[in-house]
């Protein structure tokens, strides 16, 4: 007798609804000294204009890399921007302490505005993977802020930051190769999705596991650095990705992406697309691919099922659909149809694969396909070889099926 397996315990394609436990902490060392009247004018001052910070020195040391995203500067109000293009040359050369412009303080930001500039400059600078966080000194006469120093903190030296960068940069070279730069966008972000969780492992112990380091150099992470390691690659190749912070359904603290595909923005998780994420107890199940598409290019809709956007930067509305994975593979249902399951099933016969996994327009074609792949085991018409055991998870907050074939 032909028989068919429903998968339990929250493994494989129903995700744990469980985010990063090891969330990124960055240290804050405030101090203030009130200044007496007779050192005011004493104090001082950076004057010259902040964005010529890009072009003055330009033999110094920097570690920042050119060519990624500023889409957490972009947000920011043009004050703002003064101090993150100040606090980003200090955190790319790993400076001492430096003076931060005062016309930011005479247009109404504070001390307390240095934390989300300090994190806008994170989010962008995935190579930044040395910064621990920062400490700042204020200057005050009496009420008056009318001066901030500022220093980076940092668990590495910088001759130990600059062999780290270079043997990051070596290996992602070679992966982007593989990858080629020559490929559409969708395919750039979807090698990428695949490159990554093929290399990484997810490990809460994992050393570095807040940064790049812990893909690049070490093959094991959690989300904060995977999500990074997927911001740096596709940042190189081109494509507009940045970090997006908030929580899950548990509320623990998660990292992933957002990325931009022809022109439309679409969310990527590529921490959740990962089987050593998924499953609980490290196993595998023989037929099953290692990766979960559920979340290669989604809709905020999609996204909101089971994450929550926080973070200081806010993010746009993603509705588009062409560059999801189940559309462009296609993969995705309107409603049950017989044609597009047959061809599914063949063309990944002949691709030597013995798992499909498809996705649902609406909960309404879910439960119909369900009803009749499931409970009225259709599912045998597409699968003929009568020794086989055939084994499915249901991802009801994507509206995803999965079948894969086992010889159990």
């Amino acid at each position: 007798m032909r028989e068919m397996k429903k998968i339990f315990a929250g493994i494989l394609m129903t995700v744990l609804l469980t985010g990063c436990s090891s969330q990124e902490i960055l240290s804050e060392v405030p101090q203030t000294i009130v200044l007496p009247e007779e050192q005011i004018d004493s104090l001082p001052m950076q004057e010259e204009d902040p964005t010529s910070a890009e072009t003055e020195n330009t033999e110094s040391f920097s570690l920042l890399e050119e060519g990624g995203s500023r889409f957490a500067y972009e947000s920011l109000e043009a004050p703002e921007q003064i101090w993150y293009l100040e606090i980003e040359q200090a955190l790319g050369e790993m400076e001492g302490a430096v003076k931060l412009s005062t016309d930011p303080l005479e247009q109404g930001l504070d001390e307390q505005d240095i934390d989300k500039i300090f994190q806008c400059v994170m989010i962008d600078h995935p190579e930044i993977f040395y910064a621990t966080g920062y400490t700042y000194t204020k200057y005050s006469r009496g009420e008056k802020t009318v001066g901030i120093d500022f220093a980076g903190s940092y668990e590495l030296t910088e001759e130990e930051a600059i062999v780290r960068a270079e043997q990051i940069r070596k290996i992602t070279a070679d992966w982007i190769r593989g990858i080629g730069e020559d490929k559409s966008e969708y395919e750039k972000v979807k090698a990428v999705y695949e490159q990554i969780i093929f290399a990484t492992d997810y490990d809460l112990n994992a050393p570095d596991n807040q940064n790049i380091c812990s893909v690049f150099l070490e093959g094991a992470s959690v989300c904060q650095g995977y999500a990074k390691a997927t911001q740096y690659l596709l940042n190189h190749l081109g494509v507009m990705c940045t970090l997006v912070q908030g929580t899950v359904d548990t509320g623990e603290a998660h990292a992933w992406n957002l990325v931009r595909v022809d022109g439309d923005y679409y969310y990527v998780d590529t921490t959740w697309g990962d089987a050593s994420y998924r499953m609980e107890d490290g196993s595998e199940q023989e037929g099953l691919s290692e990766i979960n598409y559920d979340y290669l290019c989604v809709t905020t809709e999609d996204i909101l099922r089971t994450h929550r956007i926080e973070g200081v930067v806010a993010m746009p509305e993603c509705t588009a659909m062409e560059a999801n994975y189940y559309v462009r593979e296609g993969n995705y249902f309107t409603e049950y149809n017989r044609e597009q399951l047959q061809r599914i099933f063949d063309a990944a016969r002949e691709m030597g694969r013995t798992d499909i996994t498809l996705k649902c327009a609406d909960e309404t074609c879910y439960r119909e396909i369900c009803r009749v792949l499931i409970d009225e085991q259709e599912i045998f018409s597409y699968i003929p070889d009568s020794n086989s055991t055939i084994s499915y998870a249901q991802n009801g907050k994507q509206l995803s099926l999965t079948f894969w074939v086992t010889n159990e």
